[in-house]
Formats: C-alpha cells, structure tokens, sequence
C-alpha cells in the first residue's frame, strides 16, 4: 500500500485538525508524493536535509520556517540571495517533501511540544498540570539552580543553559515553557498566578522576563529563570512526533534528526 505525503500530514494533524490560521502547511513538494522514508528535526537546516537525503527519507517534517521566517513566505522574501538559492537546488536535487508541523502540536492538549520537553527531563511523574501555554512540575525535595542546571544539561546533552537569579536558590514548583514563550507578556504572570519558582523556557526578549526575575532576586524574593535556547527546549517535543510516527507507519523508516549545535560560546 502506497503512503502518500498528505497521508502522513492527515496521521499527524487528525487530532487537533488543521489550524484555520497557520503557519503549517507543504513548504516543499507534492502531498500527492508515495514517501519512501520520514525524518524529523526541529528545523529544516541545509545540513538536515542532506542528511535526511542520505538516509532514504524523501519526507522530512520540520518545527520551525525553512526560509528563516516564522510566518513562512517562502523563499522569495530574501530575493536572490544565494543561500536561499543553494538550499533551493538541494532540496529539489533531493526531491524531498518539506511539510512544517508548528501550530497543530501546539494546539494540541496537552500541547505535543511541551509534554515532549516534560518526558524528556522524566518529570512525567512530577506533573502537576498542563495549561495551555506551559506545564507546572513540583519538585517535592526541591533543587538549588546549579543542581538544576546540572541535571538538565545531562538529560539534554546541553554544553550550557543561562540562569538569572541565584545559583543557592532552592525551586520546588517550576514552570516549562517551550520555544519563544520566556518573553514577559506569557512569563511574568506565570510567576504570580502559579507561585513558580523557577521558569525553565526556550528563549524571550532579554530586557523582559530576565529583568523581572532580576528585580525579584534583589528584592530578595526567592525567583529564577533557565533559558535553554529555543530548539533545545522544543526539539524534545519533536522526537515525541517522531516516536508517534514509527507507531502509526510501522512499515516506514522513521529518522528523528537533533540539530548540531547552532550557536557557540567562545
């Protein structure tokens, strides 16, 4: 039986349906396309899409805009540059099929991308709640910052996070937001409506929530911040879809892809 490209798409948005308003949709190829292999990656880099190529897959299911935009334009809004053109020609070279899978995940319950980061830390069984937008874990013995960090740059293999408050600070109830949800207008009230100690997200604005939690500290309140970056904290949720996957086309090969590290401290 042949598997088509929209097949694949149908499988994974059934639950949640397709967004009126989205960003998802075919970025590159034919929903009529038979798929021959299935790979999965937080975002469609030039180096993902050669190395889906070489493993067989002619499908690869991406996070984030292949054309560096959230709002996916397409590759015309950056004329003729020739980054753009070189991807271009290899993804065509390649005759691969790029569908991006960002709104459906997220609107899922419990949101797909932030229950991935939560299983990934083993913190299913410190589940409080999932809300819409973050989920709420408690730590009953409660752990200092540092032992935080520590312990989830071993569960992500990360080389490092960022902090904002005090390495000694004890957290019990922390909140995880994924991807760009660490900016003030979804944080902040996170800390006052939740009683969060700590907030664990991707990435926001840097004169925001890192600023609020800072004043917080010098006032001698006993608040933290932890800033994965924006794939680390999604690509979890990522890998869930993945694992989805090798369930429901058992007779695909299905690769999830982890980026290579994208931005490096000297």
């Amino acid at each position: 039986m042949t598997i088509t490209v929209q097949d694949v798409i149908d499988r994974l948005t059934g639950q949640s349906g397709s967004p009126d308003a989205s960003v998802d949709g075919i970025v590159a190829g034919d929903g009529g396309a038979a798929v021959r292999g299935i790979a999965v990656a937080f975002i469609a880099s030039h180096d993902v899409i050669v190395r889906a190529a070489e493993l067989g897959a002619n499908l690869l299911i991406t996070h984030e805009g292949v054309f560096y935009s959230h709002h996916e334009a397409g590759p015309d809004h950056l004329g003729d540059s020739p980054v753009v053109q070189a991807k271009l020609e290899r993804i065509r070279s390649e005759g691969m099929n790029i569908y991006r899978l960002h709104d459906a995940p997220h609107r899922t319950e419990p949101d797909v991308i932030t229950e991935g980061l939560v299983k990934a830390l083993g913190w299913n069984d410190l589940l409080e709640k999932h809300l819409l937008t973050a989920a709420i874990v408690v730590l009953p013995e409660g752990m200092t910052v540092q032992e935080i960090a520590e312990y989830i740059k071993d569960r992500l293999h990360l080389p490092y996070v960022r902090f904002v408050g005090s390495r000694d600070t004890v957290c019990k109830r922390i909140g995880i937001a994924v991807g760009y949800r660490g900016g003030g207008q979804h944080a902040i009230p996170l800390y006052e409506h939740e009683r969060m100690d700590m907030l664990i997200a991707g990435e926001g604005p840097e004169w925001e929530t890192p600023e609020y939690v800072a004043d917080a500290a010098a006032q001698g309140r006993d608040q933290a911040l932890m800033l994965l970056g924006h794939g680390a904290s999604e690509e979890p949720g990522m890998r869930l879809v993945a694992d989805r996957l090798r369930d429901y086309f058992q007779e695909l090969p299905v690769h999830f892809l982890p980026a290579r590290p994208l931005i490096h401290i000297i």
